[in-house]
């Protein structure tokens, strides 16, 4: 276990934001940043890392997409064409990182 650069998981501020007032709980990045057990901090608030999973894209859900800040899969695919100027690809792969805030 390691306590991780918070911007080094979550690179904008609009997502630090969003983790801190509980509207994100997981994000899934092309790469793994982050171990199990990891923890990092937003603000004096402590966060764990609870689960590092590699996911196939076409397996996400509403649900993933809402822990992600986005309202239903179609928007979050969206998102994510627009942020990274490429078309979503059922088969590429991502790795989920699924968080809380430490009691």
């Amino acid at each position: 276990m390691e306590t991780i650069d918070a911007s080094d998981l979550l690179p904008a501020e609009r997502l630090r934001d969003s983790v801190l007032e509980g509207e994100i709980t997981q994000i899934h990045r092309g790469d793994p940043h982050a171990e199990e057990g990891d923890t990092f901090e937003i603000d004096g608030t402590t966060f764990e890392v609870l689960e590092v999973t590699e996911r196939r894209l076409g397996d996400l859900t509403d649900e993933d997409a809402q822990a992600e800040g986005s309202d239903d899969l179609e928007a979050y695919k969206r998102r994510i064409e627009r942020t990274h100027d490429t078309e979503w690809d059922d088969e590429s792969t991502a790795f989920l990182h699924r968080f809380e805030p430490v009691a």
